[in-house]
């Protein structure tokens, strides 16, 4: 009987993460008891000039003038940190679940046992070691904090293994000393990655419950403005006029947990030009909104081609297609055809 790719196909995520939390607080006072209240939303009137690229017929000198004597007045949200704290704390949770490649949904009994049997033979043969390395990497980095990382003085991150509300293993890491650039690791924290690399991996191969407790100091300066997640308002007419809306959960500026996830998840560099771009979140087209580019065309390397010719044709694939392969399973999602 020759497979076919099912009408109804998905697989859930196996890295679950939680929103991340903004706190604010001293750098001297990221290992006390100290009280770390949370990074409040403020909202901002400000008035705007005229900046954007004007069109053609608009090109005029005497119209330029007329348009900056009408102000164009914004209200925003904006987050920053207290006049009298320093450090951002970021806080959030990461399940970590086994079952990679376990259809959620499927309607083809034979293509299900033929993935989970091709899934286990990747496992069999290399483990989850890389990718699961690749994953503590993102972690130890601080990817996930984005633009609070920029031209911060000092990252520290902690990562806690928790077991029954209780940290089991705590592991540290100078987020500065990791490139972003690429996943090679400075000497001062092999160990410590090694050893939170393999408790991950363990937790995707099923070999025990992981949760983890990330938490990040970043030193920036007193009263310097924070990043949490903008909102997208998809209907602006009822009611909520302001320019710029950021997220919060009960009263605290935080992060989508699909940001912090895309952050974790960034650890394709088996793309064409990787080695000019660096990693790219984990996605079946390489798709990367903010550059408006998909770098996994569809039948050049994109993840239904290659699954198609590892389970349905039989070819095989090099070691760096079944590692993307099996980090987009990773990641979860719809695979069926568009309806």
């Amino acid at each position: 009987m020759t497979l076919k790719p099912p009408s109804v196909f998905a697989v859930e995520r196996k890295l679950d993460p939680s929103d991340a939390l903004f706190f604010a607080g001293s750098w001297g006072n990221r290992n006390t008891s100290a009280a770390w209240p949370p990074v409040e939303i403020k909202v901002k009137s400000v008035r705007g000039t005229i900046s954007n690229r004007l069109k053609t017929k608009d090109q005029d000198l005497a119209k330029l003038d007329a348009a900056i004597e009408n102000p164009n007045p914004q209200t925003v949200d904006v987050a920053a940190l207290p006049s009298q704290a320093d450090t951002l704390k970021v806080v959030f949770t990461l399940r970590v679940l086994s079952g990679t490649g376990q259809p959620s949904a499927c309607n083809d009994a034979d293509y299900q046992k033929k993935l989970m049997d091709t899934v286990g033979g990747y496992v069999g043969t290399n483990g989850f070691g890389e990718l699961a390395r690749r994953y503590a990497s993102n972690l130890a980095n601080g990817r996930f904090l984005w633009r609070n990382r920029v031209g911060a003085e000092m990252v520290e991150v902690q990562v806690a293994h928790l077991v029954g509300g209780q940290a089991r293993n705590t592991w540290n890491f100078d987020a500065l000393s990791f490139s972003l650039r690429d996943f090679a690791v400075p000497p001062q924290g092999a160990a410590a990655l090694d050893e939170l690399a393999k408790l991950i991996g363990d937790g995707l191969g099923g070999n025990g419950h992981v949760l983890l407790q990330v938490t990040a100091y970043v030193r920036i300066g007193a009263g310097q403005e924070v990043f949490p997640s903008q909102e997208l308002i998809l209907d602006k007419g009822r009611g909520d006029k302001k320019s710029k809306t950021l997220y919060r959960v009960d009263g605290a500026a935080g992060l989508h947990s699909q940001k912090v996830g895309n952050a974790i998840r960034t650890i394709d560099t088996w793309y064409p030009e990787a080695n000019e771009l660096g990693p790219i979140a984990v996605e079946p087209y390489g798709s990367v909104t903010t550059r408006g580019k998909a770098y996994r065309q569809p039948r050049k390397g994109d993840f239904y081609s290659l699954l198609d010719n590892w389970i349905i044709n039989h070819k095989p694939l090099t070691i760096e297609q079944q590692h993307f392969v099996i980090a987009t399973l990773i990641r979860g999602g719809v695979f069926s055809e568009a309806g």
